[in-house]
């Protein structure tokens, strides 16, 4: 990185954690610290629920998903915009009548403490889990840029942004998530065109399409009914639906979102402005990663996308011997993409094969890494950020590093700030301390807030090497997220529901899906729909075992 470069990025960094601890208006209340006085206007809120989503996962490990896989991975949000609308009829109104806190206040005046005490364990373990994937994904680039060790790089990242979260509040992050957004979408569009003016001049970005769709890459529907398939139509709108539920509906991170509208309907827009705009915008993110495959197709790409282990790689002669198979192999396939997309279609099984025997090459290098210095290496992570940085001019790169941290630190903020809202109101406050000024409770929030900011970069630290950023964050939620919308469900559907049948079904729901995840290869987008239905059977039937007048 260049002066310019670096002048851009700590510029924002400082801006960002300064604008975070200036908006402290009204956080020295509780109702002000995590509800902002419940009077943000929709469209601020609906960035800031985007925002959320729109982590630097979503830059960098999205664009690397697409890199290697292509576009099938948008059928992930097919049941969203369903899901969206279930929720502004049911959840919304229902929450803000309620005049709430957290989601599982709700759940000890319709059941008992023992249901909402285990219900809000449980959304602490995932966005625990969540928050921690979220930080590993800048953690990378700073890695990458810096020559750091990882481990430096993710403490530096996720509790810069845990300062401003600490003193902000909700308000803080919202409106730092407002501006950040903006910045993200800049800096996007920025790539697209630099991309595409690294293609040959006789190539088109229609051509660049034409030779990623020979390889399947921009195959976005699959009608398949395959349990064991990741990515298709059914597990999408069935799978996705029941995870995008359980996501919106029960995780504190993004109820506390539409509980800080001024309104019922304001809440409501904010989430339909999701509905609409969250599948536009992870077409634009992956098809992002898509060009780079197209690009890479004319450019040499790395043999590993990791710097630092392809270095060490390089020592053994071996690699080298594999090393001079890969450019040779690039320069078969860069020749035959070359003829297909100027020539004729009739050399596309041409570029197929040479395709093929690239990739062939370029998994004997990974394997090679994971055999001497990494068993557990995997670069689709690195694919992003190592193209930024090799490819773009000076000032984009700052740019585009920018927009990477903005993404993260929107979402980790958010998250930091709903663990620590939970926390407080739903540990601290209901089983602790219940009567208490609203000062103390502020600084159980901002302690609280502090101390999952630790907890998250442990787990960061485990999170960089377990596959694709954007996969490992929905598994670990996919884990969680059905049992306990099982438990809402019970809630609002199930007149008959008992406190007991909640509890155990919530823990039968959860071990399922453990089970399934163990002793199956069903995918994780169903472990949602099985942590459900799981929990509402067994908890009806268990219900069914207590006295109709006790809970």
């Amino acid at each position: 990185m260049k002066l310019l470069d670096w002048i851009i990025v700590v510029t924002y960094l400082v801006y960002v954690i300064w604008d975070g601890i200036r908006m402290t208006k009204n956080s020295n209340s509780k109702e002000g610290y995590f509800l902002a006085n419940r009077s943000l206007p929709w469209w601020a809120v609906g960035l800031s629920v985007m925002a959320t989503q729109l982590s630097a996962i979503t830059l960098v490990g999205t664009t690397g998903q697409a890199y290697t896989d292509g576009m099938r991975f948008i059928q992930f949000y097919y049941g969203l915009p369903f899901a969206m609308i279930i929720l502004c009829v049911t959840v919304v109104p229902f929450f803000h009548r309620a005049n709430v806190f957290t989601a599982y206040e709700y759940l000890e005046k319709r059941f008992d403490v023992r249901v909402r005490t285990l219900t809000s364990f449980f959304f602490l373990i995932s966005r625990g889990l969540g928050v921690g994937t979220i930080i590993s994904a800048p953690s990378i680039v700073l890695s990458i840029v810096f020559g750091w060790n990882l481990i430096a790089t993710i403490f530096a990242i996720g509790m810069s942004t845990t300062i401003y979260t600490v003193f902000g509040g909700v308000q803080a992050v919202t409106w730092t998530d407002v501006k950040q957004m903006f910045i993200i979408f800049f800096g996007l569009g920025v790539c697209l065109i630099v991309i595409l003016m690294g293609f040959p001049a006789n190539v088109s970005m229609l051509d660049g399409l034409h030779l990623a769709g020979s390889l399947g890459k921009l195959n976005t529907v699959d009608t398949s009914f395959n349990l064991q398939e990741k990515y298709t139509l059914w597990s999408g709108l069935i799978g996705g639906l029941f995870l995008m539920l359980g996501y919106f509906g029960c995780d504190q991170s993004q109820v506390q979102r539409f509980l800080t509208a001024k309104s019922v309907d304001e809440g409501r827009t904010s989430l339909l402005m999701s509905a609409f705009l969250k599948i536009p915008m992870q077409f634009f993110i992956l098809l992002i990663g898509v060009l780079v495959f197209v690009f890479y197709q004319f450019n040499a790409p790395p043999i590993v996308f990791n710097a630092n282990e392809v270095a060490k790689a390089q020592q053994n002669a071996q690699f080298q011997t594999i090393q001079k198979n890969y450019e040779t192999a690039f320069n078969e396939r860069r020749d035959a993409a070359i003829r297909f997309t100027t020539e004729s279609p009739e050399f596309q099984q041409n570029y197929i094969d040479a395709d093929k025997k690239f990739n062939e090459t370029r998994k004997a290098a990974v394997q090679f890494v994971r055999e001497t210095s990494n068993k557990d290496f995997n670069d689709v992570n690195y694919v992003f950020p190592t193209f930024v940085l090799q490819n773009m001019p000076m000032g984009i790169i700052g740019l585009i590093i920018a927009a990477i941290f903005a993404a993260a630190m929107s979402s980790i903020a958010a998250e930091l700030n709903a663990l620590a809202t939970a926390t407080t109101i739903d540990f601290y406050r209901r089983l602790y301390k219940p009567e208490a000024t609203d000062g103390h409770y502020v600084a159980v929030g901002r302690i609280s807030t502090f101390i999952w900011g630790i907890f998250a970069c442990i787990v960061a630290i485990f999170a960089t090497n377990l596959g694709s950023l954007i996969e490992v964050v929905n598994k670990f939620g996919s884990f969680f997220y059905g049992s306990l919308l099982g438990v809402f469900v019970l809630a609002f559907v199930v007149k008959r529901a008992k406190a007991r049948g909640a509890f155990f079904g919530l823990l039968f729901g959860s071990a399922s899906v453990w089970i399934a995840s163990l002793y199956t290869t069903i995918e994780f987008l169903w472990f949602n729909v099985i942590g459900c239905l799981i929990t509402v059977l067994f908890g009806y039937f268990i219900s069914l075992t207590v006295e109709k007048n006790s809970k």
